[in-house]
């Protein structure tokens, strides 16, 4: 892979992990269409969500250091009910239970594990789904349409406010579903998720926030899945270099989509970028045929 092929597909991936016009849809097109090389392609799409991340992680900081404080707050209250569970039962104590779930962020930590458990069997049990349909242009076509749909239908919901302590889990379980599904190539995760997040009725600044949080998990559980692979990929100096510039640059422009996703997520704005899915993805439809 060249360092030019490697810039160009950081931006794509900075540019569609965040906006809600789908990362894995666009590599994939773009891979099919100028066949790149992906025998070594691993490494590379690794490190580009690793990008990713970390732009999120710069941009919510705050929330997600406060969520691994309580988070391990969060344990250490459920270990010790463990203990007066056992001196009640045993000791016929009657020792009160700590409250676990005292504020807002330890509701958020649960919330996003919630979600993550759908993701992560949908994830690992489509993983070679993913893979065939990612070499297939007419699968990244048809989902790029049906992202279409959803952007369209996220703009005329209207939210319902909600923060975390109104959350149920049935609605983190749901999301999580839908971002499983979302690893299909031409669904956007940021997209679908969002939309499943307002039409639960989140607050939209809070929809965006638990999109991009609860991608976190979602981003490394796929980078551990990748890593059996790598160790048998050959990658020479010059294609490091390569690699680390296009990690490099999909965290950058990751960071400005996310700051940019929140201004068009608030004025409901989605409507551009559900125009511009269904027009690639019936271009790519048409591709398919045509290049068939």
């Amino acid at each position: 892979m060249s360092l030019l092929e490697a810039i160009f597909m950081g931006i794509i991936q900075g540019l569609t992990e965040f906006l809600p016009v789908s990362s894995s849809g666009h590599l994939a097109i773009f891979k099919i269409l100028f066949q790149v090389n992906t025998d070594t392609g691993i490494l590379f799409d690794v490190l580009l969500h690793l990008g990713t991340l970390i732009a999120v992680m710069i941009v919510y900081y705050r929330d997600i250091g406060k969520m691994i404080s309580e988070g391990f707050g969060l344990l250490g209250d459920a270990l010790c009910n463990v203990g007066i569970f056992f001196q009640n039962f045993v000791h016929k104590a009657g020792l009160p239970y700590r409250r676990v779930i005292r504020n807002g962020y330890r509701k958020f930590d649960l919330l996003v594990i919630v979600s993550t458990i759908p993701t992560a069997v949908i994830g690992f049990t489509a993983q070679d789904l993913v893979e065939a349909s990612s070499e297939i242009l007419l699968i990244p076509g048809i989902c790029l349409v049906i992202t279409s749909i959803l952007l369209f239908l996220s703009d005329r919901v209207q939210d319902k406010g909600k923060g975390p302590k109104n959350i149920t889990y049935s609605n983190a379980f749901g999301i999580g579903i839908c971002q499983g599904i979302a690893t299909l190539p031409g669904l956007s995760r940021s997209g679908t998720t969002i939309t499943a997040c307002v039409i639960s009725g989140f607050d939209r600044n809070f929809a965006v926030k638990y999109s991009f949080i609860m991608s976190i998990p979602a981003i490394l559980g796929a980078a551990v899945l990748q890593l059996k692979d790598i160790g048998s990929i050959q990658v020479t100096s010059g294609e490091v270099g390569s690699y680390i510039v296009g990690m490099v640059i999909s965290a950058v422009v990751g960071y400005v989509c996310i700051k940019t996703l929140l201004v068009i997520v608030r004025r409901k704005k989605f409507i551009y970028f559900s125009v511009y899915c269904l027009m690639v993805g019936i271009l790519s439809i048409v591709g398919y045929f045509v290049l068939a």
